[in-house]
């Protein structure tokens, strides 16, 4: 039976989370629906990652959950509602971005099926996505905020939105505003929310997930566990979060035949409460702290 889920749980989860959005969109009330859908497939993961655990260490607790949760619901969840709201409400949008909203293009092909446009959302997003994380990886302005989602000691469903503010901001800007200027609809902005999130939840959870042929095409949780490795040589690889297209073009790909890794973190110190997450990028300690060079108290 653990052979099996290994097996069938990543297409399980990933393929029936799409087809009962489907079902949640198609509903009177769409978002609330979608919202019962993704509980539903976290509760999923999150019962897998006790029958089939990647790593039994990281079931154990790390103290850390109360500010995984927190992150995610009040940074990642917040900057992904401001971003929705930009498409929904061009008006919101163009007091917030006036001169781009202006030059807003009709180039969205509204014409093919609404399959197809997603596709082509998600390819757009991907490269915005992919470079605001490598770039979150090389450059230490931005590693100062993105380290906070490489703190964690273990991967599991609940850390999947642990992400500064400032780090969730840089992700929509490149991603999303590409799509808004090219007139892309509502609908294919809810299908982009809702791929991103399931694979989101997927990269994360601590399942023994046999992905094969996927790890060619999707971010997997095996594609992941190396993206987190504290060794840099297997850490700066894998920056994909849908898809791994450009991650094959760039070079940056990174598969071996062997387990992936479990020795995850950085080699600096986060601070330990939420609001502390929050404001410690912004202080010269608290960057010596994050990039683990000494500080004055120490």
């Amino acid at each position: 039976m653990k052979t099996i889920l290994a097996l069938s749980s990543w297409p399980l989860v990933f393929f029936s989370g799409l087809l009962l959005t489907h079902l949640a969109f198609s509903s009177e009330r769409p978002m609330l629906a979608f919202v019962l859908v993704y509980a539903g497939e976290v509760l999923l993961l999150f019962l897998l990652e006790r029958y089939i655990p990647y790593e039994r260490r990281w079931l154990l607790s790390d103290g850390e959950t109360a500010n995984d949760i927190a992150h995610t619901l009040l940074t990642k969840g917040l900057v992904q509602v401001v971003a929705l709201l930009g498409a929904v409400f061009p008006m919101l949008a163009a007091m917030i971005l006036q001169p781009l909203a202006n030059a807003r293009f009709d180039l969205w092909p509204t014409a093919l099926p609404l399959l197809l446009q997603v596709a082509i959302a998600v390819v757009i997003a991907e490269f915005g996505l992919y470079w605001s994380h490598r770039i979150a990886h090389e450059k230490l302005f931005f590693w100062r905020f993105h380290a906070l989602h490489h703190s964690v000691v273990r991967l599991w469903v609940v850390n999947t939105g642990r992400f500064h503010i400032a780090d969730s901001l840089f992700k929509v800007a490149l991603s999303q505003l590409p799509l808004y200027l090219m007139g892309a609809p509502l609908q294919v902005f809810w299908w982009l929310g809702a791929v991103t999130a399931f694979m989101g939840i997927l990269t994360h959870c601590n399942v023994d997930m046999r992905t094969g042929f996927f790890d060619y095409v999707f971010s997997t949780p095996r594609l992941h566990r190396w993206h987190h490795s504290k060794d840099m040589r297997e850490g700066n690889t894998n920056y994909g979060e849908n898809v791994v297209f450009f991650d094959l073009l760039f070079g940056t790909y990174f598969n071996p035949d062997r387990p992936s890794s479990t020795d995850i973190g950085i080699r600096g110190q986060i601070a330990k409460s939420f609001m502390g997450q929050l404001a410690q990028p912004f202080r010269k300690e608290g960057v010596r702290q994050i990039l683990g060079r000494p500080t004055k108290s120490a």
